[in-house]
């Protein structure tokens, strides 16, 4: 039987009070994610995006356990996306390598490349944003997209309960995207997200996308996350957030009877400016940058078990968390 709309989900929607913490469609690394979500389900996040992967979901799970949260009160999304978008993609690195370092500070995520002759990418870890391959003078570096077909990514995940699916459509293969979307609505009743900007998509395109992709969809059963600049948010400058801001004016403009998700390159700065150009949104979706504050104290080995610690970086997730709560609604 086909899942329903999640109500509480759909309920925190409507409040306009969602915090959702991205913990990276393509951060496969289990551990780490257990973490995040422990840490901000403690500070407050009630919704939580996660790669399609079984033994991320399960760990997220395990996070929400130990902060004393239910599936209740907290929400579990998972990230699929169609071959080119740079959310499912991963990053390779070549024999051309001559271990310069330049990709090492350049990478947003610790440990995801590693030292050796030449370097290695540790895939589970890598997000694909390609900032690697920017500063890589050999160009020794490639970003590699080969995401599974929903066939093989959905029956394992479809059993845990969760309470939506995002589609990640950053491409111009229209039919592609379509496609995959129709399957999704074919194999899951409950809460859709789709994730779109405007990098290879004029404004009237983006929204004759989201047209097309809503109809016959019910009203208050779509989310649309629209994306500024995909996984651009590690600083906390009110320009790294103008162009989620664009993006979902569109969106918020066009009426449509959808829940409108602020994304890609949102930092604090976000609901607190949104709020400012009028713009009426149900969320906002932090994932590098809320990453980012808190990465010195996730990376220790004592996270999970050093009271101290885990109070330093709540205190600093909680501030992120409450920041971007007060400005909506």
């Amino acid at each position: 039987m086909k899942k329903k709309i999640s109500k509480g989900l759909a309920e925190l929607l409507e409040k306009r009070k969602c915090f959702k913490l991205v913990c990276g469609a393509g951060n496969e690394d289990a551990a780490e994610v257990e973490k995040l979500v422990y840490l901000y389900a403690s500070a407050g996040a009630n919704y939580f995006d996660l790669s399609a992967k079984e033994e991320v979901v399960l760990a997220a799970g395990r996070g929400l356990e130990r902060a004393g949260k239910t599936h209740k009160e907290k929400f579990l999304n998972v990230s699929v996306g169609i071959k080119g978008d740079p959310h499912v993609s991963k990053a390779v690195i070549g024999s051309a390598c001559i271990c310069c370092g330049k990709c090492l500070p350049a990478c947003q995520v610790q440990h995801a490349i590693l030292r050796g002759k030449p370097y290695k990418v540790q895939s589970k870890r890598c997000i694909g944003c390609g900032a690697c391959a920017k500063v890589c003078p050999e160009k020794a570096i490639t970003i590699v997209s080969a995401p599974k077909p929903l066939s093989k990514v959905l029956p394992p995940l479809l059993r845990l309960g969760l309470d939506s699916f995002e589609l990640h459509a950053v491409t111009q293969d229209e039919e592609s995207a379509f496609s995959q979307w129709k399957e999704l609505e074919s194999d899951y009743g409950g809460m859709l997200s789709l994730c779109i900007d405007r990098s290879r998509l004029g404004d009237k395109q983006l929204l004759a996308r989201i047209n097309r992709f809503m109809e016959k969809r019910a009203p208050g059963s779509t989310i649309i996350q629209a994306d500024g600049a995909p996984m651009s948010g590690c600083d906390d400058f009110a320009s790294t957030t103008l162009q989620a801001l664009a993006t979902a004016q569109i969106v918020y403009r066009s009426a449509l009877p959808v829940y409108l998700m602020l994304s890609g390159g949102t930092n604090s700065k976000t609901a607190k400016l949104a709020k400012f150009f009028g713009i009426r949104f149900h969320g906002v979706a932090l994932g590098s940058y809320a990453r980012k504050i808190v990465s010195r104290y996730i990376d220790r080995e004592d996270f999970l078990t050093n009271k101290a610690v885990f109070s330093k970086a709540r205190t600093i997730a909680e501030k992120l968390v409450n920041s971007s709560l007060r400005y909506m609604g």
